[in-house]
């Protein structure tokens, strides 16, 4: 999966980090469901660890935190989140266990805690990483509804 220089160098930069540090992390978002056989342009790197550790990587990422880490509110989402940009690209870092995503069908907020526990791996960026296992990834994507979750939906299940 090649998504560019920019990706490669700031993916592998950000896994490192993760890996040197012993924090526990999956693939998640967009990127995931590109390692699912979505084609949809990719805008971030999102990548899930516990809640804990973000602020045990601020001292490693400091120069390229363009957002908190702090607590993170939308229309869609409501986290833990600390957002790093890394030669010209966008990293997002979310807390995995205290996550709520909005149900816009119901119309109301659910829980959405991830089990870094039990990913999935897959090759991204010539690197076998973590990623949240493709059912989990559908049925977030599903909640939220919006029209690249639906896009991503259709291309990982037709990829199937």
């Amino acid at each position: 999966m090649s998504n560019g220089k920019n990706f490669n160098s700031a993916f592998k930069w950000i896994i490192n980090i993760l890996r040197i540090h012993h924090v526990p992390f999956q693939i998640s978002g967009g990127l995931a469901a590109r390692a699912y056989g979505s084609k949809r342009k990719l805008y971030d790197i999102d990548i899930d660890i516990p809640d804990r550790l973000l602020h045990k990587l601020v001292l490693k990422v400091k120069p390229y935190i363009i957002f908190g880490p702090i607590r993170f509110k939308d229309q869609w989402w409501d986290l833990k989140l600390m957002t790093l940009k890394y030669r010209r690209q966008r990293i997002d870092i979310s807390g995995a266990n205290q996550a709520k995503i909005y149900n816009k069908i119901r119309k109301n907020w659910v829980s959405l805690k991830s089990n870094l526990s039990n990913p999935s791996y897959k090759k991204i960026a010539r690197l076998k990483v973590p990623v949240i296992p493709k059912r989990e990834l559908i049925y977030y994507k599903r909640i939220l509804s919006r029209q690249a979750d639906i896009s991503d939906i259709e291309q990982i299940t037709r990829s199937s």
